[in-house]
């Protein structure tokens, strides 16, 4: 009898091996801007937005398994500046005990959005900032607050007719001269003419992959979506739209006969080099928001084939993550290159500017201010276990071959990549896209060092395989 009660003893203080059961929690909040006129950085020229088309939002979603609580966030804008999630993460944390570093904040990279890190300028920009931050962090206490009973599955469906990638080989005596005054060989969004194109420099990924989370009575809580695609575009200049990853959370509670607690949320995935543009076929012309609306019923729907393909939900998922700090090398210019930018700034006839390479101006002040930058930024990692599902967040425009490779690599039985995670910093191209040249690797596009994808794909399966190995 002794023998059997210190046997119970002993099993009673080993730590559990069994997560508790998931509770889950949604919300979406208005982040739309209430002062106006807002700068929207998404474009070569300046696009000053004067009122809302539809609404910005920062959805979020918070899973607990009872000793590990996790928060994602999808926030509509171009590109969160870190300063902005860490502010906000410090809020939400005074209020939840969520710590920052379970806390992953990424943008959908609309490029109708105004920008996110005005601390000095015009009063409207700075409102904007401020509430920004509150939004996003009042995202994470009210889905918080929201944690109940819940349940989780997987899955993921093709969507192939809407990804193209942009980055094209062109046919002989085609390629223009880049901003450098050199030629690349490929181009990002070429003529579309058939005599112009040749090849596509690189693959696409068809997948939309859904997080679909119910309740404990079985109903639809919150469904996390994510798609390799850019925003679609088609927007009148001026107005502020949340562009297509809006429209596919409006769509949703609809597809799954959800009630209002209902959060639907489409996440941008490794899209630097993939867009809506049908290259080489010809598309008829739209209407404002036509192909906004048609992208998102397209990815509504494929979504809706993920989640009815689920035939399984766990109550007992184990959660984890993990944070990493990765210094990577700032790109610098040359003593040539810096000369270069010198002698275009200094061009004052007009005549003669207009027949710069395009965009040479601009990259000629790029270049003067990556020279004084520091020689490494910091970039964070994120890797999260949901059960056999798993997450991984990249602060970059993330090229298509890293998420591919991520997702086949991964230990997990489905992986989702999430690009502009915990800041923007730029385009991250693999070593073989640095090669062909083009927008995606321009300095002052691309601004870490010229093998950065390959150290970041390398600590993100580190940190991906160390969590499928914890139990």
């Amino acid at each position: 009898m002794k023998a059997i009660l210190g046997t119970l003893l002993i099993l009673l203080l080993l730590p559990s091996t069994y997560a508790a059961p998931l509770r889950a929690g949604a919300h979406a909040t208005d982040v739309s801007p209430r002062e106006f006129p807002l700068n929207m950085p998404g474009g070569w020229r300046g696009n000053r937005a004067e009122k809302v088309h539809d609404p910005l939002h920062a959805r979020a979603l918070v899973l607990s398994d009872g000793s590990t609580q996790v928060a994602m966030v999808v926030v509509d804008n171009l590109g969160l500046a870190p300063e902005v999630n860490n502010e906000a993460k410090a809020i939400a944390h005074k209020a939840t005990g969520i710590p920052p570093a379970n806390m992953l904040i990424c943008a959908t990279h609309t490029h109708t959005a105004p920008g996110s890190n005005s601390t000095e300028g015009p009063a409207p920009a700075i409102a904007y900032r401020k509430l920004l931050i509150t939004g996003i962090a009042d995202s994470i206490i009210q889905a918080h607050g929201k944690l109940q009973s819940a349940r989780i599955g997987f899955a993921a469906q093709p969507l192939p007719t809407e990804v193209f990638n942009r980055r094209w080989h062109l046919k002989p005596g085609k390629m223009p001269l880049n901003p450098f005054g050199k030629l690349d060989q490929v181009k990002m969004n070429p003529s579309r003419s058939a005599g112009t194109l040749d090849r596509p420099a690189g693959p696409t990924d068809p997948d939309i992959t859904v997080l679909s989370v119910r309740d404990g009575k079985n109903k639809p809580l919150c469904l996390f979506a994510n798609y390799a695609l850019h925003y679609v575009g088609g927007i009148p200049r001026g107005m502020i739209s949340a562009d297509y990853f809006g429209e596919f959370a409006r769509l949703m509670p609809t597809r799954l006969n959800a009630d209002e607690r209902f959060v639907s949320m489409m996440s941008n995935g490794a899209s630097g080099d993939i867009n809506n543009i049908p290259f080489p076929a010809t598309r008829a012309p739209r209407e404002p928001f036509e192909q906004v609306r048609a992208v998102a019923q397209g990815a509504a729907d494929t979504a809706w084939h993920a989640y009815k393909a689920i035939d399984e939900y766990a109550t007992e998922v184990p959660l984890g993550m993990i944070e990493r700090d990765l210094a990577l090398k700032y790109r610098k210019p040359t003593a040539q290159q810096i000369e270069w930018a010198k002698d275009i700034l200094a061009i004052e006839d007009e005549e003669q500017r207009k027949k710069l390479p395009q965009h040479a101006e601009s990259y000629a002040r790029r270049a003067m201010i990556a020279a004084k930058r520091p020689d490494t930024l910091t970039a964070k990692l994120q890797a999260i276990r949901i059960g056999d599902f798993a997450v991984v967040g990249i602060p970059f425009e993330t090229l298509v071959e890293i998420g591919i490779e991520l997702k086949e690599k991964s230990p997990f039985a489905r992986t989702m990549v999430i690009g502009l995670a915990n800041g923007r910093h730029g385009y991250l191209p693999t070593p073989k896209q640095h090669k062909l040249g083009g927008y995606e690797t321009w300095l002052g596009t691309c601004n870490v060092q010229l093998d950065a994808s390959e150290i970041v794909t390398a600590h993100l399966l580190e940190m991906l395989n160390e969590l499928h190995a914890s139990n």
